[in-house]
């Protein structure tokens, strides 16, 4: 391939053609109906997001952490009551504890700084706690900063084992024999 000779030169055959004119995008499929308009809602929304600086949307998520957080100071879910409002549907109708129940407890020992009752009450969010946490910073330095922290790359197959390890965990904390019943909450 390499060592091969040129017969020819290069004729205006070989020169290459120009690109075609650009074709507009179709506002609607063929034979199809044209775009709804947005409605009033919609649009409202979409000028708030053009209008909206940066920082927003990160400040916005702070807000909802920080009132997540507040809840769970001010609820204090260690010590409520089973039917307390707002309550874990599934285990006020069928008693076995859901994948999340536990959180709350663990975030409230987190708070107030006692790891091991929270790694009791949910161990997988207090491990999942500091990689989420990152996540956040790195989202919302970017966003609002333009900060490029280093990339938190979580492949697929590590996403999935963490799934599965979930799904396991919220098994095997509902099953009424020892090990099992020290996972129960």
């Amino acid at each position: 391939m390499y060592r091969e000779r040129v017969t020819s030169a290069p004729g205006p055959a070989d020169q290459p053609q120009p690109a075609p004119a650009a074709v507009a995008w179709p506002t609607s499929p063929p034979g199809g109906y044209p775009a709804p308009e947005p409605d009033r809602l919609t649009r409202f929304v979409l000028r708030l997001h053009e209008r909206s600086p940066r920082w927003a949307v990160p400040l916005a998520a702070v807000g909802c952490v920080a009132a997540g957080m507040g809840y769970a100071l001010l609820s204090d879910p260690t010590h409520a009551d089973p039917d307390a409002a707002p309550t874990c549907l599934l285990k006020l109708t069928t008693g076995l504890d859901c994948p999340g129940c536990g959180g709350t407890r663990a975030l409230w020992y987190v708070l107030h700084g006692d790891l091991p009752a929270a790694a009791r009450h949910h161990f997988l969010f207090i491990f999942a706690l500091p990689f989420l946490a990152y996540l956040f910073v790195a989202w919302a330095g970017n966003q609002a900063f333009g900060w490029r922290l280093p990339e938190l790359r979580i492949s697929s197959k590590v996403i999935g084992g963490f799934l599965a390890a979930w799904l396991a965990f919220s098994v095997l904390r509902n099953l009424p024999w020892a090990p099992f019943t020290s996972l129960y909450v």
